[in-house]
């Protein structure tokens, strides 16, 4: 039996280090993903998100209503983007996803601090992500006692001692239980469907092209387009199975609520299935192994995953995070399937996410096709 010997070793491994560098994206990825996770761990994911985006309704124009617009703008954690006139816009805002709060303060509310007549507030938290909201409801508690401590001096200043001047009455819409599944669930037919149908795509057109066989194809009088749909056709089905299995589940197994939005909700599907399977075929006209295309569906699939809102409020991110997650196509279809489940929401409420959906199958299907073509040449 021959020793081990130190110069083969060495050989072995310097044949190996070239090898890798040969492989530029599989040592690109190594390089990358690391200093990535760092990134979006250390600066872009915040489990207590603050400056949510608040609406006020004042019914009164009084120094008391003013030093509670005051003390909302002066909070970490409220970022006062609209004062509405109806009860009907500030409904719209939170329907739509356009804010996180919205705080009413009723027509009588200075006569009743003046009179000591329990005044009260109303603050209509959007509780689908309990999460994102859990710290701002926290931080409410100290509103009473902080808001209207610069107004209640001289005569009034026996309304400064407990109990509070007024009381904050917390609503909590479409998710008042806070319960987690409600969040999570209909997130994951956005995650599950990207891993499966990018991965799957990528793997099963690249998986021909090592073998040999898409030669033969790309001999044929084939189009580019029907090439394209004759391979993506079966997934679709894959796609609306797995889209059906989720939605039986989450209904009879978790009891998510399902409160309408169904046309909205099958577009969203339709846009989103189709538009992650041309990645996958654009994905495996760049991909040269099927380990590469592994590596890039995992380098789509990890943002989506982290920046799209489906673990972390989406808000709690800084700006360029949130920058970067409104590109990804999970962003908006999670809000789609979220809006229509809990929300009820009608196409009116989803038109921007619905649209930029179907920007995303055009960009990607116009890419896939023109790779495609060139790998024709």
């Amino acid at each position: 039996m021959m020793g081990v010997s130190g110069l083969r070793v060495l050989a072995v491994l310097a044949k190996e280090f070239k090898q890798l560098t040969r492989d530029r994206l599989t040592y690109a990825m190594m390089l990358l993903i690391p200093v990535i996770q760092l990134l979006l761990f250390g600066y872009a994911i915040n489990s207590e998100p603050r400056r949510l985006p608040t609406a006020v309704l004042a019914q009164e124009d009084s120094r008391f209503a003013r030093s509670i617009v005051a003390a909302l703008k002066n909070s970490a954690y409220f970022d006062l983007v609209a004062q509405v006139r109806t009860p009907q816009d500030l409904d719209r805002l939170v329907r739509q996803g356009a804010v996180q709060f919205a705080v009413t303060i009723p027509g009588d509310f200075g006569r009743r601090v003046a009179r000591g007549d329990r005044a009260q507030i109303l603050v209509e938290a959007d509780a689908t992500d309990p999460s994102a909201t859990s710290g701002a409801l926290s931080a409410l508690a100290a509103l009473p006692r902080q808001a209207l401590a610069r107004d209640l001096k001289g005569a009034l200043g026996a309304r400064a001692p407990p109990p509070p001047p007024f009381e904050v009455v917390v609503h909590a819409r479409y998710n008042p239980e806070a319960i987690t599944q409600y969040n999570i669930v209909p997130g994951l037919l956005g995650v599950i469907l990207s891993i499966t149908l990018v991965m799957m795509t990528a793997l099963s057109v690249t998986r021909e092209i090592e073998r040999g066989t898409m030669e033969s194809l790309l001999a044929t009088p084939v189009e580019p387009i029907e090439v394209m749909v004759g391979k993506l056709a079966p997934y679709v089905l894959v796609g609306l199975v797995q889209t059906a299995v989720i939605l039986l589940l989450a209904r009879f197994l978790f009891r998510v609520p399902m409160q309408g939005g169904w046309t909205g909700l099958f577009i969203g599907i339709a846009l989103f299935i189709v538009g992650s399977l041309a990645l996958g075929f654009l994905i495996s006209t760049a991909a040269r192994s099927q380990l590469q295309a592994i590596q890039m569906s995992i380098f789509y699939v990890f943002p989506s995953i982290l920046l799209s809102g489906f673990i972390f409020p989406f808000r709690g991110m800084p700006g360029w995070a949130q920058w970067i997650g409104e590109i990804i196509p999970v962003t908006h279809f999670l809000r789609v399937v979220r809006g229509s489940l809990l929300k009820g929401q009608s196409l009116a409420d989803q038109w921007r996410e619905l649209a930029a959906l179907f920007a995303f199958v055009c960009v990607v299907t116009a890419l896939a096709m023109a790779r495609y073509r060139r790998t024709l040449d």
